[in-house]
Formats: C-alpha cells, structure tokens, sequence
C-alpha cells in the first residue's frame, strides 16, 4: 500500500477541488492519504476537527473520524482511505502541552518546528505518545544546520521526518518566478542536507499539494528524490513501509495501553474446527484412559506372579514336586533333581568305601 500523509487543506478549499484532488490521489496509485490542518499557536482550549469527512474505502481500512454519506457515481475513480491530521508549528515551548488534545481530535498528529531549538527539543526530548512525526518547511532557509546527531537520535527513537515534494514545484506565491527559483535551491538543498544528516533513514516522503496538478506518480517521486541522494529503496520506503508504521502507532496509541499494548480480536473457529478439535480430545482421553488401564494390568500382573514364585520356592523347600515324598503328578524342579543326584552320587560313594 501507498501513503501519502500531506494533502494541504484550509477552510478556504472547496469541496470539488479537494474530491477531484482526492480521486486524483487514488489514480495515481495512492491507497491511503491524510488531509492537513495546519495550526498555528495560540491552540483553543476546545479543539475541533474541521477537517470534511469521506465515506471510507472498501479496500482499506477506515479512519477512526470518517463517516457514510451518500455513495458516487460509480464511473468516477473511488476515494482513497482518508485519515485526519494535524500540524501544529512549533514556535513556543508551551505549545507541546496541546499534543494530547490534539491526538484524541485527529488520527495523525505532526509538529513543525521553525527555530533550532525548537528543532533540538523535537528530536531529542518529543514524547512519541504526543507526536510521531516531523514535518519540516523545506522550501525556506532555516537559520541552522540539520546536524547528524540529533536527525539519528531522533530516528532512532522512533520519529521521522517528512519530506513534502509539493513544496519544491512551486512557490506559495503564484506567478511569482523569482521565488519560485529561490524556493527550489532552498528546498534541494535542505533535502540533501537532511538525507545526509539522517543517512536516508526514516524519511516519509509526502505531497504537500494544494491541488491535483501537484501530484506526482510514486515512480516519478523516487526517481526525483534519487537526484538528490535518496536511494530508490529508501524512496519506496518512504512511501510505503514509514508511512504506514506511522498510521499504526498513531492508531495503537489511541487505542491500546499506554501506547503500548493493544488487544485485538481473534477471529471464532469455524464450526467443523471445533467438532474436530472436540473428536481429537476425546481421542486422546480414551488412548490415555487404556493407556493407565494398561498399566493397572502390568502392575497386578507383576504382583500375581511374585505370588506364584514364592509359592513355588516353598513348595521345593517342602519337599514338593515329582519324586517319593511329593505328588507324582507335579514335575520336578531342577533344583529338588540336582539334590538327588547329590544324594545318589553319595550313597555310590558311601557303598565303594564299604566294598
């Protein structure tokens, strides 16, 4: 599946050029998108989620904030999944006490930093049960360097960084030439510095569009950022497999323990399983029923037969057996036969010496 988590909404799109956007996104390949809100400090006290809300797409899962309205026609391309998020830009230390409103509004929640420090508190001190993600206005100067340590710390503890190639094909300024070709140098040259700064690792790779026009295939977008020193591999990543650990933690963390453990349902065992697991059991509780039965027989045989020697050790003792002083009918035992060819060999001897 493909992410695309930055489609630029504002109050003043409308709702045709969003859904026609929206369809465009899905053409292209794109299975899961995420509307933007951007919100600048001061946050309201009560925040709500003026984002629109779209039915939910058949072939992915829904969003926690989506509803069912009224189907489309069916000859126009489906909606991908829509998912709600938002960007605070961070600009005073006070606003990250927001976060939390802001995740229980949104399904997606990234911050904006626009000072270094505001920068070094993101990577090395954001609590991930607040915010996941950094999106950077790339298409600026920042009045600092994206250094290794803090980009791999942040990594490493489970953020990334959002790239929004939007933000590189134009200016936020139409018809503007002049800082439509500052903002490109400012944008290649901090994606090169970030790519360098992270070593390719833990980039998510957005839009950022206003519109349908700024939408680029997946292809065209890995072989753009390849230019700038991001492999292919890591392209695809930043498309697929980052973005949508992004969606994942987001979700547990509004729904499990903590943001740690979440419990899913397990899918009933259909009802031949069950009538065939129930016939193994009972199998098995019959194989280990005659197995200690077999066993109980073993043991009391033991004890007969001990009985039956003992009685036969006394009955050689006594003198019993074949021969004058026993039955005649009860064999003669090899020990009662060697005691009397001892007593014949005996009595021969005795008559010898006699003689």
């Amino acid at each position: 599946m493909l992410y695309d988590l930055n489609i630029a909404w504002s109050p003043s799109t409308s709702a045709a050029e969003l859904e026609r956007t929206l369809r465009f996104s899905a053409a292209l390949g794109y299975n899961v998108v995420a509307l933007n809100h951007t919100i600048t400090p001061p946050v309201p006290p009560q925040v709500a989620n003026p984002l629109p809300k779209f039915p939910p797409s058949p072939a992915g899962p829904a969003s926690s904030s989506s509803t069912t309205p009224d189907q489309t026609p069916n000859k126009q391309p489906k909606l991908p999944t829509v998912l709600h998020r938002a960007t605070l830009v961070l600009n005073d230390p006070s606003a990250y006490h927001r976060l939390p409103q802001l995740g229980s509004s949104y399904d997606v929640v990234a911050v904006r930093p626009t000072t270094e420090r505001e920068f070094q508190g993101a990577c090395l001190n954001l609590n991930l049960t607040d915010a996941s993600l950094i999106s950077l206005d790339l298409a600026q100067r920042f009045p600092f360097h994206f250094r290794p340590k803090p980009c791999m710390a942040a990594v490493n503890r489970g953020l990334r960084f959002e790239v929004c190639y939007a933000q590189g094909l134009s200016s936020s300024v139409p018809g503007d030439a002049a800082n439509d070709a500052r903002a490109r140098a400012a944008f290649i040259g901090n994606v090169v510095e970030l790519v360098r700064a992270t070593r390719g690792r833990g980039i998510v790779i957005s839009s950022g569009a206003r519109g349908a026009l700024a939408l680029r295939a997946p292809a065209d977008v890995v072989n753009l950022l390849a230019l700038w020193g991001l492999g292919s591999e890591k392209g695809m990543e930043g498309l697929g497999v980052l973005p949508r650990g992004v969606v994942v933690n987001e979700g547990i963390k509004r729904s499990g323990f903590r943001g740690v453990v979440d419990i899913v349902g397990t899918a009933e065992r259909e009802k031949g399983e069950r009538e065939d697991k129930a016939v193994g059991k009972g199998k098995a509780a019959a194989g280990e029923a005659a197995k200690e039965k077999q066993e109980k027989g073993v043991d009391n045989n033991d004890k007969n037969g001990n009985g039956e020697n003992k009685r036969k050790i006394g009955e050689e003792e006594d003198g019993g057996g074949g021969g004058p002083e026993g039955d005649d009918n009860k064999p003669m035992s090899k020990r009662q036969a060697k005691k009397m060819k001892a007593a014949i060999r005996k009595a021969q001897n005795a008559e010898a010496k006699t003689t």
